[in-house]
Parts: C-alpha cells; sequence; structure tokens
C-alpha cells in the first residue's frame, strides 16, 4: 500500500430500506452485521494495524437515500475533507451512498484527496478515470434499485387500499376479522366512542369536548401501533379528540391517502415534510359504507364544517368559534365596512363594560376599524326577544 494511506474508515451501514422495518432488522437479523464488521479482518490482511481502523457505526439502521440525516455519513466526509481517510471499507462501495448527490460528492471528495473505496469485489481509486467511471455506473444501478423497490412496494400498498383492505391501525371502537372492520365487541369502548359524537352534538367544539371528560375525569380508548388487538385508556387530549372526530372510519368510510409529503431543499440538503392535509376530494382512496358506522356520513360531514368554522386563527376566511363571557352576540357580529368577525373587549374597574370592535382582516397592528358599546346593543337584543317570545306564546 502506498505510504499516503493514513488509516481506515469501516462504514457500517444496514443493507435495508424497503419491507421490513429498521428495527426489526437491526436487533433480530443481524447477519450483515456480522458480514460488514468483518470488514475489520480484510483491512488487517491489506496491512493496516489494528490501532488505525476506526468504525463508523452510527448509521446503524438509516437509510442511505438521502432522506435522513446519517451523523456518521457527515463525520466521514468532514474526516476525508481534512485528509486523514486513507481507505474506505465497505459491503458494497456503492451503498455508502444510494442518492446522486452524496455519492458523487463523496466520489469527488475521495479523489481530490486520495483516498480508495474497498468492497468485496475489487478496491477503487477514485482518482483515475477507469475506476471512477465504474463507481458511477454502481451508483447509478444503486440508486435505481432503490427507486423500482419503493415504487413495487408503494404500487402493491395502493392496490390494497383501493380494495379497502389495508389497515396500518385499527381506530379505537372497531377489531378487524379476516380483514374486515367490525364493531369492538368490548362495550366500554362502544360507548365511549359514541360519547365523545354526543358531547360534541351538544358543545359543538372540540376544547369544550376535551374540558368536559377531563372535568369529569372520564377516560377514553386509545389505539397503539404496538398492538391493534389491546387499547390504552387514558384521559383523552385535544389532539386525540381531534383525531377521533375527523376520522372518517367512525362514518363508516374507508379513506387512504389523506396527506401528502413535499421536498424541499434547504442547504443544499433534501428534507421532506410530512403529513400536509389534503381536502377531502383529493384524497387517494375513500370508500364510502365500508363497515358499520357510529355516526352517518352527513354527520361527520356537519362536524367537519364546524371544526373547520372553529379555527379562529384562519379567520376571516372561517366563522371562528363563539367567544365565552357576558356578551350576547360575541363571536356573531361582522364589520359592515371590512366583513371581518368583531373581537369583544372587556373593561372598566371589574371588566364589566363590554365593547364590540374590529381591527380589521388579520391586521394586528392596524387601527380600530370600528368600535361601539356592547350595553345597549345587548338589551336591545334581549327585549327583542322578550317580544317576540311574549307575540309566539299569546298565539298559542
Amino acid at each position: 500500500m502506498s505510504d499516503k494511506i493514513k488509516g481506515i474508515h469501516l462504514s457500517r451501514k444496514a443493507d435495508i430500506y424497503i419491507r421490513q422495518s429498521t428495527s426489526g432488522q437491526v436487533m433480530n437479523n443481524i447477519e450483515s452485521q456480522h458480514v460488514q464488521y468483518k470488514l475489520g479482518e480484510r483491512a488487517g490482511q491489506l496491512g493496516w494495524p489494528t490501532s488505525l481502523i476506526n468504525v463508523i457505526d452510527q448509521d446503524l439502521g438509516c437509510s442511505a437515500s438521502g432522506t435522513v440525516k446519517r451523523s456518521g455519513f457527515e463525520r466521514l466526509m468532514q474526516d476525508i475533507c481534512t485528509s486523514s481517510v486513507g481507505a474506505i471499507f465497505s459491503v458494497d462501495a456503492s451503498r455508502l451512498a444510494r442518492n446522486g448527490r452524496e455519492w458523487h460528492t463523496l466520489l469527488e471528495l475521495c479523489g481530490v484527496v486520495g483516498t480508495l473505496l474497498i468492497d468485496r469485489d475489487a478496491i477503487y481509486d477514485p482518482h483515475t478515470s477507469n475506476d471512477r467511471l465504474l463507481l458511477g455506473f454502481k451508483g447509478e444501478f444503486s440508486e435505481m434499485e432503490l427507486r423500482v423497490l419503493r415504487e413495487h412496494s408503494q404500487a402493491a400498498i395502493q392496490e390494497k387500499a383501493r380494495r379497502g383492505e389495508l389497515h396500518l391501525m385499527i381506530s379505537a371502537g372497531y377489531i378487524k376479522r379476516n380483514s374486515e372492520l367490525s364493531l369492538d365487541p368490548d362495550q366500554r369502548a362502544k360507548k365511549a366512542v359514541d360519547l365523545v359524537f354526543c358531547k360534541f352534538r351538544e358543545l359543538g367544539s372540540i376544547r369544550q369536548v376535551h374540558r368536559w371528560f377531563i372535568d369529569n375525569n372520564i377516560e377514553l380508548p386509545i389505539a397503539t401501533y404496538k398492538n391493534e388487538n389491546r387499547l390504552q385508556w387514558k384521559l383523552p387530549s385535544v389532539n386525540v379528540l381531534g383525531n377521533l372526530l375527523k376520522n372518517p372510519i367512525y362514518a363508516g368510510a374507508y379513506a387512504y391517502g389523506k396527506t401528502k409529503r413535499e421536498v424541499e431543499i434547504r442547504d443544499g440538503k433534501k428534507y421532506i415534510k410530512k403529513g400536509i392535509v389534503l381536502p377531502q376530494n383529493e384524497w387517494m382512496v375513500l370508500i364510502k359504507d365500508h363497515h358499520k358506522a357510529y355516526i352517518s356520513w352527513d354527520e361527520y360531514q356537519k362536524n367537519q364544517t364546524m371544526i373547520t368554522h372553529n379555527t379562529n386563527s384562519k379567520r376571516p376566511v372561517v366563522m371562528g368559534s363563539t367567544g365565552r363571557g357576558e356578551a350576547l352576540l360575541s363571536g356573531i357580529l361582522r364589520c359592515g365596512h371590512c366583513s371581518a368577525k368583531l373581537m369583544t373587549r372587556y373593561q372598566g374597574a371589574n371588566n364589566k363594560s363590554r365593547v364590540y370592535l374590529c381591527r380589521g382582516k388579520g391586521e394586528r397592528n392596524s387601527k380600530t376599524c370600528i368600535s361601539f358599546g356592547g350595553k345597549r346593543v345587548d338589551e336591545a337584543l334581549s327585549n327583542r326577544m322578550l317580544e317576540i317570545s311574549k307575540a309566539i306564546g299569546t298565539k298559542h
């Protein structure tokens, strides 16, 4: 070996990405680990002393496709830039990086500083044109292999979803029998789910339903990914109640592809933003009357409309939730100038004096568009309502 070679990095990355879970592969199927750790023996046979062998295995179970951060690979790249790496050992050199940007960057740096790439097949010098061409082909084939596996896997998953048979997690209140969903025979679980929809009909707000469950110390069944046949009983959070009320499964519908992911490039790296909610008309699969329901589809749609309009952060696009306090028209009035929803402010010594005011459409620091006292307006409304009530009582 050349005197230029100062050390060796033994790159340790699990050779799996598609199909099975990362944790299961790393914990249970460890033959690949044994093969890769034995690369240290080959390094010794080629003349490197044990003291110069540096094992990098921080990326154990991480994909090399460029979608996740790999601290081990980043450390390797930094060491290459300092010219402290003589050779990199791997079972398959092309699996050091399975996306084009990282792979070609690695080859470029190795070619500049004279770092060798060594796998079970051969020893490559990225500085020479023939080896660089061969490594480029190996990287392209590895990336194509990953893409083909991903496409086939996704196609199989989507086909099963179109038949309404793909169940990644069984929601609380249901069980799966012979690939079909049916109501949970556990009466406690069924009544708990029914109670959520009953209280939402009564209160009309997820947060008010949450407060009622917390105040009355009532637990709900929570489904888990680890065991689809067991439920955990806990006091619900706002998110748990929101997910339950928004889930179309309780309306007897099977839905798949309700969210999407977007790819962003930041600082030259690819980041995937997951869980972006799609509108209902863009869902990939929606099968109504797929199984027995807790509520009707019409009620589900009404619930979604109410939940959407309760999102005050999206005003004035939505109506917004009804505010609390003594003001009778809080959350109902709109400005006659800009159509924005009027705010209610309480002021005075005991915060008893109420004022309706408009700050414009979403402009926090804008001047007041309109403002007036709420006492006379509320009194006029109350008196008018009493007159109408008396008139109706007299007729009957």
